[in-house]
């Protein structure tokens, strides 16, 4: 059966809260909303102005975990203490309640008993607290992934420092330094953002929703406290409850497009494999490459 995923080219704040209703879905109880809020310096981010509206629609708390670079990266994400200044520097707290899900340990271990790569992912210990999950990504490029959409959320974006670098290294260490001595293959690397992502999938068995917001597309991610300016024009925005369809149909978006910057964008998505994180999630069966784009 054919996923279904909503487009709409123009983007605002109040259609992000259209398509998220046109999905037809009221998510229960204790919403997180995870967002990327953006490093010290990035100019691409997506700002908690442009996310107000939808993140109050659902009385949610935004989401996040820290990173596992830092220091030699130019970054500030790394340490609670550091990540927490830049949150309000940026204005997240202003408007938000904002959950650093692995400021304190123990992180929750989630099984992966089929993974492609990992058999466990490690994410924030505050997951536990929230019974479904809202999942507004910023689709771009990435240095390391190839692009950033609604997989690399789920499997990077709730991992706790420790599991994203269990993910870098494909599960061969989780220290945050080692794991860039040992990072994985561009071919395994996708496989094991793949696994786990399918683990947050299966913890919030269907109650869990997803937007894409194709702005600001540069080749490089959020993260980036250096970051490529914007290599093509905003495209639009999609709306799913398949991680699988949206990231694809929005992949699909820009493959079509005769936008100058097309190949530009795919060269980075290409030279790092990216699109076999796609692959390697429809392989999983948490999400299909099969959809039907609905246009709003």
């Amino acid at each position: 059966m054919k996923a279904k995923v909503y487009f709409m080219r123009e983007i605002t704040p109040e259609n992000v809260v259209r398509l998220y209703h046109a999905l037809g879905v009221l998510l229960p109880g204790r919403v997180a909303v995870k967002v990327h809020t953006g490093e010290k310096g990035n100019q691409n981010f997506l700002r908690p102005e442009f996310w107000r509206p939808m993140v109050e629609e659902v009385h949610g708390t935004v989401v996040e975990c820290n990173t596992a670079y830092g220091d030699a990266a130019g970054g500030v994400r790394d340490h609670t203490e550091s990540h927490r200044k830049l949150l309000e520097e940026h204005g997240w707290t202003k408007y938000f309640d904002v959950d650093l899900m692995d400021a304190e340990g123990p992180d929750a271990v989630f099984p992966i008993p089929n993974g492609k790569i990992l058999k466990e992912n490690r994410v924030g210990r505050h997951l536990l607290n929230y019974d479904s999950m809202l999942v507004l990504a910023h689709f771009k490029g990435h240095p390391m992934g190839g692009y950033g959409g609604a997989l690399k959320q789920l499997a990077i974006g709730c991992a706790s420092r420790a599991g994203k670098a269990l993910i870098h290294s494909a599960g061969k260490t989780d220290d945050r330094f080692e794991t860039w001595q040992q990072h994985a293959s561009s071919v395994v690397f996708p496989e094991a953002m793949a696994d786990a992502a399918s683990s947050i999938v299966a913890h919030f068995q269907g109650k869990i929703a997803y937007i894409n917001v194709m702005k600001n597309l540069s080749v490089d991610c959020d993260c980036c406290e250096v970051a490529e300016d914007p290599c093509m024009q905003d495209i639009g925005m999609l709306a799913s409850l398949d991680p699988v369809a949206i990231d694809q149909a929005a992949m699909d978006l820009i493959l079509h497009s005769d936008d100058p910057g097309r190949d530009h964008f795919m060269e980075r998505v290409n030279s790092r494999n990216g699109i076999h994180t796609i692959e390697a999630a429809a392989d999983l069966g948490f999400g299909t490459r099969d959809y039907e784009r609905i246009d709003l």
